[in-house]
Order: C-alpha cells, then structure tokens, then sequence
C-alpha cells in the first residue's frame, strides 16, 4: 500500500511521533493506522500524544551569538525541573545552534541537529525525559556586534530569560551592560516610534479618563484645557520614559537614560530581543480536589 503525506500527518498527529517514525509505522503495518499507533507505543514513539492536551509553560531561552548576528530560542517543557536536565539542555543547546542558519521557526524545526529534524529531535527527547516538549518561537537579530545576556542561567548560554542587543559601531561593553538592564526592566520597544500606535493610544485614553474622573472629584477643579495640554503630556511623556528603551532610566547609572549612556560609549542600539520563559502562555489552575472526586465518581 502507497503512504501517503496526509496519512503521516495525520498519524503524527494522533501520536505525536516524528514525521520518519510515523512514515516507519506505516510502512511496517501497510498503513493501518491503529496498528501503526501501537507499534509507536511498542517503540516508545508515542508517548507525546498522552501529552498533547499538557500545557508546557516551563523550560528554557538559549541564546547565541556569531559575529554581527544573535539568535534566541524558547523550548518549553511542562515542570522547571526538566530544565535542570542535562539531555534537555543539550537539546536546547543544539536547537540555539541550528537557528543560526535559520530566519524564521519554521525553518528552524525543519533545520538538522545531529542527523535529523529540529521536529523529530524534539519529539525523541519526549520518549526519554517524559514530559511534553515544544519549540515555541525564536528571534532574530543583526548589528555591527551583538551582546548577550542570561539571566538565571541553567547552563551556558541559556536560563529563563535571555536578552540580544544590536549596536551599530565599536562595542566597548556598554552592550552587555545594557542587556542585562532590558532584563531587569522589560521595556515595550526600542523608543517611541517603534511603540504600537494600538498600545499608545489605549494608555492615552486610560490616562485621559483618569485624569477626568480625579478632577470631577477634586475640590478645586481644572479647566479642561490644562487637563489636555499639561496633565495628559505629561503622564503620557512618564510613560514612554517608563517603558521605552532609550527613555529609561540606565539601572548602571539611574542619572542618565540608555539612550545618553550609549551615546556616551559611542555606539547606537539598532535593536534588542528580551524572551522570557512561559510569557503569554496562560496556565492551567488544577483544582486537585475536584480532580480527585472526579477519579472517584468514575
């Protein structure tokens, strides 16, 4: 019997298998697709689809750099202590490695590790740490140098929250110092004008309502006008000051902003990546008494 793409796909889908596992079981059970499964199970192939419906929020950021370019890859896993596994580490690190060559996180799941598929590398490593596994995003990023930072770092290069910065000039140091102050402060973007116009116009609309609301109760209310062109600019300008990199404050020396301290070192930061573990993933709350009377209403 011919297999075909869609029968593959839909196997590694119901087993979670690698795509050349799954193409394996077909063959060797002439495409019955239940036969295909327990022969993934017999293998120890299929131990990712118990796993499917887990939430993996955990796991590690890699970060590496090679010249002029930085990459940083999030792999996640279900439990923090997988993370302190030496066979996931390595398998992050590896994956770090092959995103180098790599643009998007698709071209990098289908990019080589040691033989194989970022993919079917990591649905391997499932069969051996036990947890569901998952490359979740990447980024990229160019200068004429590039820094990097980790900080709570596991291992070389990786921990829950990585940091790239692109310079344009002679790094002298300043950018690591820099990254290390992204990851304290987690600014919204570059500067101002790399902001999403969306996110601006919301703080703009919360603060104008606030500031209505706190003068329709004051005992001495203002004109409107002041409230539009003082109060508004004004709390808008501390917003952008607050979560713009250039317009922070430099934690190194809170007496001037990033922006002056780079320009003081004679360099220009073109553009930065801050990936944390498990950001934007929503987790699952387990009420574990109601999931114990479930076990026992059968």
């Amino acid at each position: 019997m011919a297999i075909t793409a869609q029968m593959v796909k839909e196997l590694r889908e119901m087993s979670g298998a690698g795509m050349m596992d799954a193409k394996k079981a077909l063959i060797e059970t002439e495409g019955d697709m239940e036969a295909a499964i327990d022969w993934l199970r017999t293998k120890g192939l299929a131990k990712a689809a118990k796993k499917a419906d887990r939430i993996a929020a955990e796991g590690l950021v890699g970060v590496l750099v090679s010249g002029g370019k930085g990459v940083a890859v999030e792999v996640n896993s279900e439990t923090d202590f997988v993370a302190k596994n030496a066979d996931f580490q390595k398998l992050v690190s590896g994956i770090t490695a092959a995103a180098l060559g790599a643009s998007t996180v698709e071209e990098l799941a289908a990019a080589q590790v040691a033989g194989k598929s970022v993919d079917d590398t990591i649905m391997s490593a499932v069969a051996v740490i036990g947890e569901k596994l998952s490359l979740r995003r990447m980024a990229v990023i160019e200068g004429d140098s590039v820094a990097a930072y980790v900080h709570n770092a596991a291992a070389d290069g990786m921990g829950k929250i990585g940091v790239l910065v692109a310079v344009k000039g002679a790094d002298n140091g300043i950018a690591k110092q820099i990254a290390m102050h992204i990851a304290a402060t987690a600014p919204m973007a570059l500067s101002e004008a790399d902001l999403d116009p969306v996110v601006v116009e919301r703080e703009r609309t919360v603060q104008t309502q606030k500031a209505l609301e706190e003068n329709a109760t004051s005992a001495k209310p203002k004109p409107d006008s002041v409230i539009e062109n003082n109060i508004i600019p004004g709390r808008m300008k501390k917003f952008l000051e607050e979560n713009t990199l250039m317009g922070q404050k430099f934690v190194m020396n809170p007496d001037i902003t990033v922006a002056q301290a780079a320009k003081d070192a004679g360099i220009e930061v073109i553009g930065f990546v801050r990936m944390a573990v498990g950001e934007g993933i929503e987790k699952k709350e387990e009420d574990f008494a109601a999931e114990v009377a479930k076990t026992l209403a059968g």
